[in-house]
């Protein structure tokens, strides 16, 4: 019966904890998912409906107090301003435009485009995200063509992966069935045993199936459930405790294997935004001094800092600025003010109405008079505003803005220009470039700084503002001249390098998956200790097919070479070692693979055989969509990697939910996808998670072997009380099972993390040589043990089978006592043998337990589990007192027969050197000796897989079988972890890595021989 209610209260439990987290996934759905829209139906009448009716073709109005999209959407009158955060992880307000509407007379033209979402993203509004602000024109309302819905959405694919995630596999568990099996096959052979036995004695039929099933119970225990979930309860309860809130508790265990995590950039390793950190104008040609601002009155009237007020795309969303996080800090540190048309003003304009941007007034100087005022900038009127008449917008692939600004008052334009230095000073005159910029430019990016370069040109007067609004950029983008750098950092939260450093030095591997953009994405990678400063960064540039041609991928340093000049021979060959001993042969230069999105798209399409190689020393993925951060855990998973995930956006929930550990620092969306929410803002959770993890896992370990010796133990005892046709008595089951066993196991959980990582892990499963060897050895120690007093009891010259006038004890007392027993004993449970057992397996419980609660370095000492000792104390103390002292009542409850004093001296005497034996061979000949020798992962190689790289997951199987195959189900010649393999194999590659200006292009289907690709040096 309780062991029915045990497993009853078991699944119901686990069944009430799955069935709320898909109430919660739900809810969240449909909180975002489902609201009323106003439809456009024929003669413009205006229709309520519910945004689960909606289907593509359907005109939706966006309400002018914005909305979140319930489906993909396509502009086709106003502007609205969104925040694509759910999409990109960048809280950054895009502003979108009505799709081209071409005139009657160009309808069908060849140039006439049809729509694509992918071409056309910026008139394209996207499910879940959110519509802060619209703007219209002349009182038209805001249109938008519905395109796509449901799972067909982005977000839809989204919540498809978040809802039905691909199962995450672990060892531990199909190890534990396997084990179970085993236990399972073990007590076939006592079923056996026992029927055969009773039928030998002519045992009635109802006593045969009673004991023969209840050495199956005693060999399976039923408890195990229970006492294995204690561990991950406690570890749980210590994870609330730091701050770190878990709703998928089998995932705790998990977590101690990790051996890779994957951060995301914004907010999570670095605040959200970039902060100014200098500026650096050039003067006639030539580098000023660094200035730490421009809030100057000697600057608010130079072409720099108008430059730093204008070339932005911000807006004002109720009454505040908004925008790029880093035109927003180049706008603030001006302390300019912008003023936009109202709604009122656009609705009775065209919509050519500027913005305009002018200094504060206590920043203006005094007006200098002068004959040549109308030609100097410096020397205008008071009244100094500046309206931006056109935007060219920020374009990835130019790497550039611009925009065409006028000073009031004035007749001609100004182009003011920005983007990457490089860009910007191809497209300035040679004349006003400093000759030392590219020195200057590597300075600063060598220490990680973000650099913006400006930009200026005074336009022709023959441009009008009509003329302006049709130029194209590339008109306006060229002859400029070069006004200096803004130099911008986008900071590291404080606990970042700090935590980082933890992870290398526990041979944990870090990657970085973000939607920002991928110079910026290196730089942070760079500060923060992730790729070490001299090491390699490779760009791998994938281009789709196109024109005929293969899909290819262009190679190249992130850095200039020339950084790296005195090095170049050494990059030729970079050698990967595949030893034990990290020490003998070093890597001569380490290298990382940074790539974007749309590469990441294109490798996994065409170069299939590449993903996985790249992978293996890839750090930097840039410009990810929610999606493909999922797929890159995937291919992570796919080459044995136990990958964990740091994010904090709604973008980041697929990848949460998929990986083997997800956790969020926020507490919207993304904590309902993920098993882990940290209370704490910053990476610091990450290792108190994976520490609480190896401390559960090692917990779990010790329930899960200390239950099996329990069963054992039991069953010996059971087994050779079989052979005389005995058995242990009910109360004698009671008191182990409930006294003992029940109390040591929930006792034995609590001991606490090690305070520190460190570098070796922990194994995956039970299948492995120490703990096959550790339980092994324990079963043969006991065994031996429970049948020297099993034998030696007999030999005893004061033994003979014991009856109720037996008297060993030479008492009165005793023998009066037993003859209570002479109607009850029906089963012969008091007799010299059982008492003897009792005592040495009752003890042989506790030995086993002590032995395998272990501590460091994944768990606190023992000693300081102070629940623990003092159960483990307490039955020590009653169990010798019972023994030594006999207590007629204790005695007659547990079924206990008076044997002589000396015998008890020498069951005390066999459990002392029973306890010493196990220790020994457990902590010096496993834990010293063979742990070092064949089980050790301190001296794991870099296996290709950088510094920070972990340890090969099989490489523990691989050194055991090494030496001691005997101990493992099969001999592994090869690491077992396929990314070892795979290091392996490239660390013999000539050709690897990709040598710089060198091209990979796809093979075509026809050619599928040695591989999918093929490298070609271009120079």
């Amino acid at each position: 019966m309780a062991i029915v209610l045990m497993s009853v209260i078991s699944i119901a439990t686990s069944l009430y904890t799955i069935k709320k987290q898909y109430v919660m996934l739900h809810d969240m759905v449909a909180a975002h998912s489902i609201v009323r829209v106003s439809v456009c139906r024929a003669n413009d009448e205006i229709e309520e409906a519910m945004s689960t009716d909606l289907v593509p073709g359907d005109v939706m109005v966006i309400p002018s107090n914005g909305t979140i999209m319930p489906c993909d959407a396509v502009l086709i009158s106003g502007t609205c301003i969104v925040n694509e955060s759910m999409l990109t992880g960048e809280s950054v307000p895009v502003t979108k435009t009505n799709l081209p509407n071409p005139s009657p007379a160009e309808k069908g033209a060849e140039d006439d485009q049809v729509y694509n979402m992918d071409e056309h993203k910026r008139h394209t509004l996207f499910c879940g995200t959110n519509v802060i602000q619209t703007r219209f024109y002349s009182g038209e309302l805001v249109k938008a063509v519905v395109v796509r819905t449901g799972f067909s959405t982005a977000k839809g694919q989204l919540v498809r992966s978040i809802l039905y995630p691909k199962p995450t596999d672990f060892k531990l568990y199909r190890d534990a069935y396997l084990f179970l099996l085993c236990l399972v096959g073990v007590a076939g052979i006592g079923f056996v045993y026992s029927i055969v036995l009773s039928i030998m004695n002519q045992v009635p039929a109802k006593t045969i199936i009673i004991e023969s099933l209840d050495i199956v119970t005693i060999t399976v225990p039923p408890a195990l459930p229970a006492a294995m979930t204690a561990g991950i309860v406690y570890a749980q309860r210590r994870l609330k405790r730091l701050g770190i809130f878990c709703i998928s508790p089998q995932r705790i265990n998990i977590c101690g294997q990790l051996n890779l995590i994957c951060f995301d950039k914004t907010g999570t390793l670095t605040e959200d935004g970039l902060d100014l950190c200098c500026v650096h104008r050039v003067e006639n040609g030539s580098f000023h001094h660094t200035e730490e601002n421009a809030y100057k009155e000697s600057l608010v009237k130079s072409h720099f800092v108008a430059c730093m007020a204008t070339c932005h795309s911000l807006t004002k969303i109720e009454g505040q600025l908004s925008g790029d996080p880093l035109d927003l800090k180049m706008f603030e540190a001006t302390g300019w003010i912008l003023e936009e048309a109202t709604e009122e003003e656009t609705s009775l304009h065209n919509r050519i109405m500027p913005t305009v941007v002018r200094p504060p007034k206590q920043l203006l100087p005094e007006p200098v008079m002068s004959p040549e005022q109308d030609m100097e900038l410096y020397e205008l009127p008071a009244s100094y505003e500046i309206g931006i008449v056109r935007q060219f917008p920020f374009s990835s692939a130019l790497q550039r803005m611009s925009v065409v600004a006028r000073l009031l008052g004035e007749k001609r334009m100004d182009a003011y220009l920005k983007g990457a230095p490089e860009v910007v000073a191809s497209l300035c005159k040679r004349e006003t470039v400093p000759q030392d910029f590219a020195e200057v430019l590597e300075d600063y990016t060598k220490q990680g700084f973000r650099v913006i370069a400006l930009a200026h040109r005074r336009l022709e007067s023959k441009l009008t503002w009509h003329k302006v609004q049709n130029i194209n950029r590339d008109h306006i983008e060229t002859n400029m001249e070069f006004l200096g750098l803004i130099i911008m950092q986008n900071k590291l939260k404080a606990e970042t390098p700090g935590v980082l450093e933890d992870l290398r030095r526990a041979n944990i591997r870090t990657v970085m998956v973000t939607g920002d953009n991928m110079l910026t994405a290196i730089s942070v990678a760079r500060d923060c200790g992730m790729i070490p400063p001299q090491d390699r960064v490779i760009i791998a540039d994938a281009l789709p097919p196109k024109d005929g041609q293969a899909a290819r991928i262009n190679w190249r340093y992130a850095d200039n070479p020339s950084k790296h000049a005195s090095k170049a021979a050494t990059l030729e060959e970079v050698e990967i070692s595949v030893e034990d001993s990290p020490e003998e042969r070093k890597p001569k230069e380490q290298y990382h693979f940074a790539m974007s999105g749309k590469s990441f798209a294109v490798i996994t399409e065409h170069f299939q055989d590449l993903l996985q190689k790249l992978v293996l020393r890839g750090t930097v993925f840039a410009r990810m969509a929610p999606d493909q951060k999922t797929q890159l855990v995937e291919t992570l998973q796919s080459v044995d990697y136990f990958v964990g995930m740091c994010g904090d956006g709604a973008n980041d929930c697929g990848a949460l939910k998929r990986a083997h550990g997800g956790i969020s620092l926020s507490e919207l969306e993304a904590s309902v996808a993920s098993p882990f929410t940290s209370r704490t803002p910053n990476i610091s959770c990450v290792p108190n998670l994976i520490r609480e993890g190896r401390a559960a896992l090692i917990t779990s370990f010790c329930v899960f072997k200390f239950m099996a010796l329990y069963s054992i133990i039991q069953y010996i005892s059971v087994t050779l009380l079989y052979y005389i046709l005995s058995n242990l008595g009910d109360f004698q089951f009671l008191f182990i099972d409930i006294a003992i066993i029940l109390l040591i196991v929930f006792t034995m959980s609590l001991n606490p993390a090690w305070k520190e990582l460190v570098s070796r892990r922990p194994p995956s499963g039970l299948i492995s040589g120490p703990l096959l060897f550790s339980v092994m050895t324990q079963i043969l120690i006991c065994l031996g043990f429970q049948t020297l007093a099993f034998l030696w009891v007999r030999q005893e010259s004061w033994y003979e089978p014991w009856t109720p006038v037996s008297d060993a004890c030479n008492t009165s007392s005793h023998t009066n006592l037993s003859e209570n027993f002479t109607e009850i004993d029906e089963h012969n449970i008091m007799n010299y043998e059982n008492t003897t057992l009792f005592y040495v397996s009752s003890f042989q419980y506790l030995i086993v337990a002590i032995v395998f609660s272990k501590g460091k370095p994944f768990r606190q000492p023992s000693y300081k589990n102070w629940p623990f000792m003092l159960s483990v104390l307490s039955l020590y103390m009653f169990l010798l007192f019972i023994m030594l002292f006999p207590v007629p009542a204790i005695d007659y409850v547990l079924e206990i027969v008076c044997v002589p004093f000396k015998w008890r001296l020498t069951i005390v005497v066999i459990v002392v050197v029973n306890a010493a034996v196990s220790v020994l061979v457990e902590t010096l000949v496993l834990d010293v000796v063979l742990w070092k020798l064949a089980f050790s992962r301190d001296k794991q190689g870099s296996y290709g897989v950088l510094p920070a790289a972990p340890p090969p997951q099989g490489g523990l199987d691989y050194c055991g079988s090494k030496h001691f195959s005997w101990l493992c189900c099969q001999r592994r010649r090869v690491p077992k972890a396929r990314y070892m393999h795979l290091a392996q194999e490239l660390s013999v590659d000539p050709d690897w890595p990709p040598k710089p200006k060198t091209t990979t292009e796809a093979k075509p289907p026809s050619l599928p021989e040695n591989g999918s690709y093929q490298i070609m040096s271009t120079s």
